[in-house]
């Protein structure tokens, strides 16, 4: 007797009943990630930021599947048709997140409610990369750089402006290749000069032990403004998660020493700041955290030192805590499902930065937005780098219309002329 090569209908029927099951389980927890849970906070994140980032591929791969279920008759029986009506539910579930990436420029635009004229063409210039330069030796390890620009060589008396790119990985992994791609790419393309740097990590590293590189990475930027036509009077940052709390620390810290050792006297300071959903406190006073993060991973690994004994050093590390009134203009970006970097640390570290900063502070909030929503090339993605493009290239032209300085009321002006032409997260 000849053996069957595929399976019958009941066997299709009950095994497509088990894959929609499966799926509804992915959306659902897309919808609402696991945030306290000590066990189930990674593996929920993970399953969260692939379905949402990915729900148009698991959509198209769900309906072709469909497709050869029908074929093989899973609907002639009972598990097979509960399984389409889940699998059907499941769609609707993952087309409102689909519509969440399409309403980004929406929500762009109510980020920026004021804005009203329109930019000019963007530049599109190729660009070239230089990888792996040095910029510093320290604790017997040689930190690196790559250097993304334009490929065509700046215009004589030409200075252009700079991006320093943060990667993120909880401060113990990551690496200078592995993000910030899209926004340098976008950035050199317009003719700024990037920087995408390494930094060291714990736990061999101890805070601010990854500060402190980051900020010497600005100041030899400004070192070598001559050697790559940079602007020394203008340095950007920007960066993703530990990143962005690394920015948002740059951005805050340039006039402490402490932060500094061996060069105290470098200028360190940026003129604008980009952080992508940034860790914005230490100390969990928001409770926005699993409750062992603490005790388990920040007080071991990263600080190597207890909160209740060292507060001081823990509000260091901590941008809420650093706020002030010099701050720089920062463009603030969270997402409204983040399980990994709190959101309601972003709101307050906002709140706390307006009330004292002269210079303005804007705010996208992005609904439907898990951690490291623009890792992957995607719509929203797309959207929201042009957006950081729009605000860092305002921030420059503000820049220059002032005498290169950052008047607030040029610098609220230029931004809404930058974004004036977007229809779209919720900015405030």
């Amino acid at each position: 007797m000849a053996r069957r090569l595929v399976p019958g209908p009941k066997t299709t029927s009950w095994g497509y009943l088990g894959i929609s099951l499966n799926n509804v389980l992915y959306t659902v927890n897309a919808y609402v990630p696991a945030r306290r849970n000590r066990l189930l906070y990674a593996p929920s994140f993970f399953a969260s930021w692939i379905t949402i980032e990915l729900a148009w591929f698991h959509l198209i791969w769900q309906v072709a599947l469909t497709g050869v279920a029908a074929a093989l008759g899973a609907f002639r029986h009972r598990p097979g048709r509960i399984g389409l009506a889940l699998m059907v539910a499941n769609w609707v579930g993952l087309a409102v997140t689909i519509k969440h990436s399409i309403d980004a420029r929406r929500e762009i635009h109510e980020a920026f409610v004021d804005l009203r004229h329109e930019r000019g063409a963007a530049k599109g210039l190729p660009v070239t990369v230089t990888r792996n330069i040095a910029y510093q030796r320290v604790a017997g390890k040689e930190l690196r750089l790559d250097i993304w620009a334009p490929a065509t060589p700046p215009a004589d008396g030409e200075r252009r402006p700079a991006l320093v790119q943060i990667h993120g990985g909880g401060w113990t992994i990551g690496d200078k290749r592995e993000q910030g791609r899209l926004i340098m790419k976008k950035m050199a393309s317009e003719g700024w000069v990037c920087c995408n740097v390494n930094y060291r990590l714990s736990p061999g590293a101890t805070f601010p032990d990854h500060l402190v590189d980051c900020k010497r990475a600005v100041a030899w930027l400004r070192q070598h403004a001559d050697e790559y036509g940079i602007d020394p009077g203008f340095i950007a940052v920007t960066g993703g998660s530990a990143g962005g709390h690394l920015a948002a620390l740059v951005a805050l810290t340039a006039a402490d020493p402490s932060l500094q050792p061996g060069f105290e006297d470098a200028d360190t300071s940026v003129q604008a700041a980009v952080p992508f959903y940034g860790v914005y406190d230490f100390t969990n006073r928001n409770g926005g955290w699993p409750a062992d993060t603490l005790r388990l991973f920040i007080e071991p690994i990263v600080m190597k030192a207890y909160l209740a004994d060292e507060p001081e050093r823990f509000a260091q590390a901590s941008p809420l805590d650093q706020v002030h009134a010099d701050a720089p203009p920062f463009l603030v970006i969270h997402g409204d499902r983040d399980t990994l970097a709190p959101l309601v640390d972003a709101r307050d570290f906002v709140a706390r930065l307006r009330a004292v900063a002269d210079q303005p502070v804007y705010y996208l909030e992005l609904h439907g937005a898990q951690h490291a929503f623009e890792i992957f090339p995607s719509l929203r993605a797309g959207r929201v780098i042009d957006a950081a493009a729009h605000f860092l290239d305002a921030v420059h032209t503000a820049y220059l219309a002032s005498g290169h300085e950052l008047d607030p009321a040029t610098v609220e002006a230029e931004v809404d002329a930058e974004l004036g032409d977007l229809d779209a997260p919720v900015v405030s």
